[in-house]
């Protein structure tokens, strides 16, 4: 394999912006395009639409979108004891981190007689998007299900592609069932995100869409959010990415492996390796070939690493700065004093801190929440937490006594916006004898 080692110090700034260009946006706007009409087609003509998009898309033909209480326990059977035990501790795990989010009632009295307080409520109905397309991911359905289950949501619902037989698959069915959604519909892609948030004959509306996938989910979500009559959503989450940090001291071997682990999600992921050590980039290239001959998703992998990038970098501070301009979904710090770095790391979706934490224990089971912003979004967006699923409104109760003494100042403010019916509401109060 050939990967070229760029020094960042000879780079120029448009090149590196160039290069830290994520794959999947050059062809963004004919995906935007095709998501568009998607979404267009599934708001117009629901069920029947569905049915279409999902022939031509995932070949299968599907009369019933809603996964059946028989499918859950068909599914079921077909997993191992072994499978459904990882299924569960993950569940436990993620529940054990999720919990211990739980917001907390606020009040406070801001003076006398005023009394402030915050509160917090599920969200009324959720939709959650689990990917099957080039590989099923129960894990994703583990991290959207849990936090809503926590949360309390009344509707929950989620869904997932069909295979070309029309069953969905038996992993994502046990993981949702098991981390507490029953709802799930066999509907993939953009026509899924455009049924969540519009609903359907069959699929109901939703106030908020949950969930990771591919450029055209990703640009389905941003479609529907930006519609009135469409749905929220969590963030913009699409191909997996990962930058590893990295010194003279790492394990070429671990880097290689976790640089892999995220090529192999797909064609359009990207791994971006910082090194402040040539001959380790080296031995990390070498690694890379001697690894890729042992994976099952070898073609996808090496697809994925010709967008690869690997920069070589003075120092551990300049390699910092890159990471936060860069603003990976994972961030893998394979250097010494791995959490000295904490501090000055801004700009990620989760991090990994030393040799024995792989980015694969945060896909699965470690506890925190996998479904994490992509494109560079870590800059603006927070990875899933609780918190997504509720909303939080404000309360206030005042006395008279305590109107009384802020009354002057409202009258005050409202007089100089030129707002007299404000001020009028504060003094009618006050002069009333009742």
């Amino acid at each position: 394999m050939t990967l070229e080692l760029k020094t960042w110090s000879e780079l120029g700034d448009a090149q590196r912006s160039d290069l830290l260009q994520r794959p999947a946006v050059a062809g963004n706007a004919a995906i935007r395009k095709a998501a568009a009409e998607i979404v267009a087609q599934v708001r117009k003509r629901g069920d029947s639409a569905l049915r279409e998009l999902t022939q031509k898309y995932d070949r299968a033909r599907i009369s019933d979108f809603r996964v059946t209480a028989d499918e859950i326990a068909v599914a079921a059977e077909q997993l191992t004891q072994g499978q459904v035990d990882a299924i569960d501790l993950a569940i436990r795990n993620v529940r054990r981190f999720h919990e211990q989010q739980r917001p907390q009632q606020l009040r406070v009295e801001t003076m006398p007689g005023v009394v402030c307080e915050r509160v917090s409520h599920a969200l009324d109905a959720v939709g959650m998007y689990v990917p099957a397309g080039t590989a099923p991911l129960p894990s994703a359905a583990i991290m959207l299900a849990v936090p809503a289950a926590i949360a309390g949501c009344p509707t929950k619902i989620l869904c997932t592609p069909p295979r070309p037989d029309g069953s969905a698959d038996p992993a994502v069915l046990v993981a949702a069932t098991r981390a507490g959604v029953e709802d799930i519909y066999k509907i993939g892609g953009a026509q899924a995100i455009a049924a969540m948030a519009y609903g359907t004959e069959s699929v109901p509306k939703v106030c908020k869409v949950f969930g990771p996938g591919n450029a055209w989910v990703t640009s389905a979500k941003s479609l529907v959010s930006g519609d009135p009559g469409g749905a929220a959503i969590d963030m913009p989450a699409g191909p997996s990415e990962v930058l590893v940090i990295a010194d003279a001291d790492a394990s070429a071997e671990f880097v290689a492996a976790d640089l892999l682990s995220q090529a192999e999600h797909g064609v359009d992921s990207q791994v971006v390796l910082v090194t402040t050590s040539r001959e380790l980039a080296n031995k990390v290239v070498a690694q890379l070939d001697l690894q890729l001959a042992e994976l099952s998703r070898a073609r996808i992998a090496r697809e994925s690493l010709e967008h690869a990038r690997i920069f070589i970098v003075a120092d551990i501070g300049t390699a910092v700065s890159v990471s936060n301009r860069y603003a990976p979904e994972h961030l893998i710090l394979q250097v010494g004093d791995a959490r000295a770095l904490l501090p000055s790391l801004r700009n990620a979706g989760s991090v990994f801190v030393g040799r024995w934490t792989p980015e694969a224990v945060g896909d699965y089971c470690s506890g925190t929440n996998h479904v994490l912003p992509t494109y560079g979004f870590a800059r603006t967006y927070s990875g899933l937490g609780l918190d997504q699923f509720m909303r939080q409104m404000t309360v206030q109760e005042l006395s008279r006594e305590g109107l009384a003494g802020l009354g002057d100042a409202v009258v005050s403010l409202a007089s100089m916006e030129g707002l007299d019916a404000h001020a009028e509401a504060v003094r009618r109060r006050l002069s009333s004898t009742s």
